[in-house]
């Protein structure tokens, strides 16, 4: 698949089939989201893949407003990544904290290189975090940003429509809405 194809495939899927992930796929899915920058190359996440059944059940029951199909989409998907990180690996500027950057990166690398590969996901961070650092043994300082199942799609819902870009993009300053017609090199 080609780079925008995965963008536009990428979908948050809520069914999966109950079939292992190839290995070389995983293996591919990791590296990608090991390549992903962080501040000052700290690399402040961790990921835990889980594809125990206990533990995804575990998993599945620390989730906030679900509606049910995330919890099911957790317990039947052959893998579940949870991505953490450590606050104190990275640095905070103005108040931002850079180590829900770089997870927030790290995970993204995974659901597009997921994606790339022919496994479908769901990017969830409404959950109980303190229930998932007990549920994983995740130390104190580490911090739960986000967890998605992944595997192979049993049904593709289908991706939202594309955003109004002149409600989002702006050029040079706040609300002068840049379109598609803008020549930006001069």
């Amino acid at each position: 698949m080609q780079f925008y194809e995965v963008i536009e495939n990428r979908s948050s899927v809520k069914k999966f089939k109950e079939k292992p992930i190839d290995k070389d796929s995983l293996a591919r899915i990791i590296n990608a989201s090991m390549m992903s920058p962080s501040w000052r190359n700290h690399t402040s996440y961790r990921i835990i893949l889980v594809d125990d059944k206990n533990t995804k059940e575990k998993l599945a029951s620390t989730l906030l407003n679900d509606t049910n199909d995330m919890a099911i989409a957790v317990k039947e998907a052959p893998i579940v990544a949870v991505v953490i990180g450590n606050p104190s690996d990275s640095g905070t500027i103005e108040g931002k904290e850079y180590y829900l950057v770089d997870a927030a990166i790290a995970m993204e690398h995974l659901v597009l290189a997921a994606t790339s590969e022919g496994y479908g996901t769901c990017w969830l961070g409404s959950m109980d975090e303190n229930k998932i650092k007990e549920a994983l043994s995740v130390p104190n300082e580490y911090k739960v940003v986000a967890m998605t199942p992944i595997g192979e799609v049993e049904e593709y819902k289908p991706t939202n429509p594309k955003k109004d870009v002149r409600e989002h993009i702006f050029l040079n300053s706040w609300g002068k809405a840049y379109t598609e017609n803008d020549e930006l090199l001069h």
